[in-house]
């Protein structure tokens, strides 16, 4: 696309600094109040970003740029240009969708984005965030990644394209077993050199479409890794079993009848060893211990996390970054796991690679056809990889993508896309929160897993991260967005998460990328979202808190009425428009059953409609798992590996038995607080 116009950029600033104004206050002693938005670049990163958006998208933003450049926007004051935006959003609601966005898009950039001087955003004082507190390390990467020459051809026995909770162990199993082995990952090699505990780098370099992209439809936002391991390397990495309920649905109604067998204890025994999965490094910070006393005073179930974290490297301080990779290499996700398995076994590992098409000959798998992109010139280069089995595992926002563009998988290839329905709700307390140290999951509350049909909601704590706070916290006037993030210090942001009983969609835009549409429709949904909301507003008034802010609502404060509060933001919609939707966890838009028409892989997750071409991640879960899907997605892994070789594979000794998880789901009493 064409960069924007000089006056199309006038339009972009002043929007910017609409939404991040500058104010005048009495007293402002590291310039948060007075700094304007554009200030820190907000402007210009936002204009490149847009660059990189489909042409459709940019086109509109154009014409919505150039209304308001006609009606003198960009020379009005900040009160009318608000009263401008408010106008324009009343009378389109495709104006507003796009409005809203840019508005949390200009907070989430300045407040993320660091100053090249000196490595921080000059907004952080306010709000005592420390930034990054560890040198990274400077040893070469363990492994190295193989850059194809252009038009070159790899033969392997398998080709596994994701590298990250299910591609990354089904080629670390595969590989160690004495298979010839190629892993093609569409994101970048990442090692903990590279990991500078800055969300913005983080963002754009390790997440799906730069962290910053949602369903077209607007309704959710999409965070999913896109890097070397894949979500596994940037994920809040806890380990929670499906429960006993998905389990037995997932065998009597799916035909996937072992995963409600011991034989599936046996998968998930195998991956928590190989994670070192343990509940020792769980250490509370101040989210988290407001959990727990809200929890106590309402009498709800709640336990300590199991976490993939090797305890001998562990810090908390470094936990807390655990989004922006971990420096100090304890995070044990399949780049410090399964990938070093398969690359010690001779494992070609391609990076900057996009698998364009699944290459089928005579009913059977023959290879992948795909692309590299040099990271560093923009440059592509054709490579194919020939083997008998291919594995999709690229995740379920774009495994149903791959499949589409290779025209196999069936009539169910993109249907059932769940999302676990997210949100989040701050509360503001008396004292500092310092949600920045420790890991941003350490707690599991469980009260609400099943409502009384197998569907309910987990509330966890969550990534402190300053960008998508301010996102979230976007307000429709600017004033009251910054008046919110000055009191950043103070606030527990806890969420909630979903069990849905709806799935969306993935298609193919006109080029041949995946397109994903979900809205939160079914009346049971709604009512579960609505329950969580409540839920965790009660938390936090149980807690202490003194406000509560959740999206575009009025604010609660102590005093108020919480049930007329809560009672009055039903009324609003729930996803574009309204209450926010975001999505951690993907699932089901390639899945496994035994009926072809609602279903794309047999129970072994191979497909129905081509042999030798294997679905290996979180796309394959016949319905949403209910609990974070890691665990889940690497025992289904592990299984389906074994399923393509034929082979078991021996289990080496556990630190953490099931029996051990199972206690650990009971207990807090190992749980260290800041």
């Amino acid at each position: 696309m064409a960069q924007l116009t000089p006056t199309q950029r006038e339009v972009l600033k002043a929007l910017v600094d609409t939404a991040v104004p500058a104010l005048q206050v009495d007293e402002d002693p590291t310039g948060f109040w007075a700094r304007p938005g554009s200030a820190v670049g907000t402007d210009e990163v936002l204009a490149q970003f847009l660059t990189t958006q489909p042409e459709a998208d940019q086109t509109a933003v154009g014409q919505l740029f150039d209304g308001l450049a006609q009606l003198g926007f960009q020379h009005q004051g900040r009160a009318t240009r608000e009263a401008m935006l408010a106008t324009a959003m009343a009378l389109a609601p495709e104006a507003a969708v796009a409005l809203l966005t840019l508005r949390g898009a200009s907070c989430l950039i300045a407040h993320s984005v660091p100053d090249p001087a000196t490595g921080r955003n000059p907004f952080w004082d306010q709000y005592g965030y420390p930034g990054p507190q560890i040198s990274p390390p400077t040893d070469a990467p363990y492994i190295t990644p193989h850059v194809p020459a252009d038009g070159e051809v790899i033969e392997a026995d398998v080709v596994v394209v994701g590298s990250g909770a299910g591609g990354g162990t089904i080629a670390g199993v595969l590989a160690t077993q004495g298979k010839r082995v190629v892993v093609l990952e569409m994101g970048r090699a990442t090692s903990e050199r590279d990991y500078r505990q800055l969300e913005f780098e983080a963002s754009t370099t390790m997440m799906y479409r730069s962290g910053l992209t949602s369903t077209v439809d607007g309704n959710v936002t999409l965070l999913a890794g896109s890097t070397l391991g894949g979500g596994t390397t940037i994920n809040w990495h806890n380990c929670i079993k499906p429960t006993a309920a998905v389990r037995r649905e997932w065998a009597t109604e799916h035909g996937l009848d072992d995963v409600d067998s011991p034989e599936f204890d046996r998968h998930m025994q195998a991956v928590l060893a190989r994670m070192s999965a343990t509940d020792q490094c769980s250490d509370l910070n101040g989210p988290h211990q407001r959990l727990v006393e809200g929890a106590a005073v309402l009498g709800w179930s709640h336990h300590v996390a199991v976490r993939n974290v090797d305890a001998a490297t562990y810090d908390p301080v470094a936990a807390g970054y655990t989004q922006f990779g971990d420096p100090t290499g304890s995070k044990r996700g399949t780049l410090n796991t399964y990938l070093r398995d398969a690359y010690d076994n001779g494992a070609l590992i391609l990076t900057s690679t996009r698998a364009d098409q699944v290459c089928v000959e005579d009913g059977r798998a023959s290879g992948i056809a795909a692309t590299y992109t040099d990271p560093a010139t923009g440059q592509t280069r054709s490579v194919q990889v020939r083997a008998t089995d291919v594995v999709v595992a690229c995740g379920a926002l774009e495994t149903p993508a791959l499949l589409l563009r290779s025209g196999i998988g069936g009539p169910a290839v993109g249907q059932n896309l769940y999302v676990h329905p997210s949100a989040g709700m701050f509360g503001v307390y008396a004292d500092e929160q310092k949600g920045w140290w420790g890991p941003p999951q350490a707690l599991i509350l469980d009260e609400f897993r099943d409502l009384g049909d197998g569907y309910g909601f987990l509330i966890e704590g969550s990534q402190y991260y300053t960008g998508v706070m301010a996102f979230q916290l976007a307000r429709r006037d600017g004033k009251q967005a910054k008046e919110a993030m000055a009191k950043l210090a103070r606030m527990s942001l806890l969420l909630f998460f979903l069990r849905d009983h709806e799935g969306g969609t993935v298609t193919l835009d006109e080029r041949g990328e995946a397109v994903h549409t979900y809205s939160l429709a079914d009346e049971r949904d709604v009512a579960g979202y609505r329950a969580g909301v409540r839920a965790l507003a009660k938390l936090h008034e149980a807690a202490g808190a003194e406000e509560l802010y959740f999206g575009p609502t009025p604010v609660w404060r102590r005093g108020e009425d919480l049930d007329a509060w809560l009672d009055a933001m039903e009324v609003l919609p729930i996803g574009a428009g309204g209450t926010l939707i975001g999505s951690a966890h993907q699932m089901g838009s390639a899945r496994m059953g035994t009926d072809p028409t609602r279903s794309v892989a047999q129970p072994t997750g191979e497909l129905h409609d081509v042999a030798g071409v294997w679905i290996g991640d979180t796309s394959a879960f016949p319905t949403p798992s209910g609990s974070n899907p890691m665990l889940t997605c690497m025992a289904l892994a592990h299984r389906t590996a074994e399923h393509i070789s034929g082979q078991r594979e021996d289990l080496p000794a556990a630190a953490l038995s099931l029996t051990d998880l199972d206690a650990a789901e009971k207990a807090l009493d190992n749980a260290p607080a800041a």
